[in-house]
């Protein structure tokens, strides 16, 4: 798995001109199909259909689903709806308060803090690495009071460092920008900081 840009048309032209690198081995990366369709809950209820581009690897010949930075690996909602889930519960609010406010279910707001909880400090970790990469001169981030809340607001501070350094940021949210980072890994393992 691959996270790509939401842009088809620019991830298509990149994956034909040979421009996008297999994970595992580095060599280019072909056109392989397409995955199944998928829906995906965006934001204020939106149902998103997205079907994900398979590549096969020209080198080791694994194939890798090219997923759009604005969806993560086995989650059912958009990056933007449990990001924004995972900054209202850094403000201080339990699970059933975050999943009334999104009008989702109490049963899956709670899983993504829990997941996000059990990896805030190596996402806190990945992203200080990366605030401190993107910006010339790097403004940490004030401890928040629980390393869930120091996690989101060192992603925030890094999504603000990457809009400042490519003004083109401004137009991807900060929670695919997350996502896109570690690929996907935001709430399905743990990401290891090189």
């Amino acid at each position: 798995m691959l996270i790509v840009d939401t842009d088809v048309v620019r991830v298509e032209r990149r994956l034909r001109a040979s421009e996008l690198a297999c994970p595992s081995c580095g060599a280019s990366l072909a056109p392989w199909g397409h995955g199944r369709l998928r829906q995906v809950r965006g934001d204020l209820g939106a149902r998103l259909f997205v079907r994900p581009r398979r590549s096969r690897c020209t080198g080791c010949g694994v194939t890798h689903l090219l997923l759009p930075e604005m969806v993560w690996p086995r989650r059912t909602d958009a990056a933007e709806v449990i990001g924004a889930g995972l900054e209202i519960a850094a403000l201080g609010m339990g699970h059933r308060q975050v999943a009334a406010h999104l009008g989702l279910a109490e049963d899956t707001v709670r899983g993504w803090i829990r997941r996000f909880r059990r990896r805030s400090e190596a996402v806190r970790r990945y992203f200080t690495v990366t605030l401190v990469a993107l910006a010339d001169d790097p403004v940490m981030p004030e401890p928040a009071g629980t390393p869930l809340a120091d996690a989101v607001s060192v992603v925030v501070a890094a999504h603000r460092a990457a809009a400042v350094k490519w003004p083109e940021m401004n137009t991807v949210s900060r929670w695919a920008f997350a996502g896109r980072a570690i690929d996907g890994r935001v709430l399905t393992c743990t990401p290891s900081v090189n």
